[in-house]
């Protein structure tokens, strides 16, 4: 990751072998010293403490918290949206074809428009990200051969110069552990995505932004990453602090914090990387734009923590009338600061978002020091005082 502005590479370093310098010119005899160095001596070091006193690294107060949205819709509903205050905009999904990073051709335009979007707001940078849900099954098998993690960093290197993107984001469910149901993994990939992330700087230098997507759970932190090794080279990870709940047992998918039903959650997450030594200030947390919602769950404790079937997602644009529409009671949990919702008449259960539980992790994000908060995914918002509103009046 970049350092902060005011501290270039080596700064300390140099400092150190100065003072070094200075102490053995003042260890000389006095006859071989220049007079006139005699003078300079203590405006010399007065110099270098001063320097060394008002250069610090950059505090969470100076940083720029990232605000990172995913878009996977099409290239006219974006200006449906404020996108003034984003920071990144993560073009959703490309694919591997053969050992090359691709584009579907009717994808394009949305790349194109995307990256439009940097006129209005030069700040804004546009990564295109890699996978998906699904969208890797031949990452395992391309990026333990050195050939293919070679043809894939070129060919990413292409990609952004031709359509002028800012970076990548690798989203491979998962290396080295069972994700998307019949896609091959093994141990090495673990190794392997090191050496992939190492090769992607190698190509593409300091110029373009390399993050990646990371499952929010234990296994993956303990067997899909050598963090140590992966952090120094990559800008941040985007944490999935969500999808928590897929399993017929239903919960918070997106919970803040852990209750005594659910273990999992961003500060678990937080708290689980910062112990295994991955800085605060390269996490990224995620909100969820949308909702997990089951059928046939029985009403003891209003849904919660009960079993059910038939699961489907409901985007937040479309919650408040789905919820309305299915009789949906709202309920609060003080200690995972989760919503959910409950129709003891339908037996239907929801979890997800919502204004009052993403200021919540948004505050959380910048409390704690971390690098930001990202979101799956925009076109999911309400396209007035949506989510990401939430965020930017949390953010100011």
């Amino acid at each position: 990751m970049p350092l902060p502005d005011g501290l270039m590479p080596g700064t300390d370093k140099k400092i150190t072998a100065n003072l070094k310098n200075i102490s053995m010119e003042r260890n000389k005899p006095a006859d071989l010293l220049p007079s006139f160095a005699a003078l300079l001596l203590p405006l010399t070091l007065m110099a270098i403490f001063s320097f060394a006193c008002t250069t610090r690294e950059a505090g969470p107060e100076d940083r720029q918290f990232l605000v990172m949205a995913y878009y996977s819709g099409n290239e006219a509903a974006i200006d449906d949206y404020d996108v003034s205050r984003l920071t990144h905009i993560i073009f959703s999904f490309c694919r591997l074809d053969g050992h090359r990073i691709s584009i579907r051709e009717n994808r394009i335009p949305v790349l194109e428009k995307l990256v439009s979007l940097k006129e209005e707001n030069p700040g804004l940078k546009i990564l295109v990200a890699l996978g998906g849900w699904g969208g890797c099954e031949t990452c395992s098998e391309v990026f333990s051969l050195e050939e293919g993690r070679s043809d894939f960093a070129l060919s990413v290197l292409e990609m952004l110069e031709e359509f002028d993107a800012d970076g990548i984001d690798l989203d491979w469910e998962y290396p080295g552990i069972s994700g998307y149901p019949g896609h091959p993994y093994k141990p090495e990939d673990k190794r392997n995505f090191t050496l992939l992330v190492e090769k992607l700087r190698e190509v593409l230098g300091n110029e373009y932004e390399i993050g990646f997507a990371a499952g929010g759970f234990p296994r993956f932190f303990d067997e899909s990453a050598e963090w140590k090794k992966v952090m120094p080279v990559v800008d941040y990870v985007n944490v999935m602090t969500y999808d928590y709940r897929t399993g017929p047992e239903t919960g918070h998918h997106t919970a803040l914090y852990s209750s005594a039903g659910q273990r999992l959650s961003a500060d678990f997450a937080v708290n689980y990387l910062d112990s295994i030594g991955v800085p605060r200030s390269q996490i990224v947390i995620g909100a969820a734009f949308y909702g997990r919602a089951w059928e046939n769950v029985s009403p003891e404790r209003d849904g919660l923590f009960q079993t059910g079937g038939n699961m489907q997602t409901v985007g937040y644009r479309n919650l408040a009338a789905w919820m309305e529409e299915n009789e949906i009671k709202e309920f609060w949990c003080d200690i995972a600061s989760a919503p959910w919702g409950y129709s003891a008449t339908k037996g239907l259960f929801i979890t997800y978002d919502n204004p009052r539980s993403v200021e919540l992790k948004t505050r959380y994000a910048r409390d704690k020091g971390l690098a930001g908060i990202m979101f799956w995914q925009l076109g999911n918002d309400s396209a007035s005082d949506g989510l990401l509103h939430v965020i930017y009046r949390a953010t100011e």
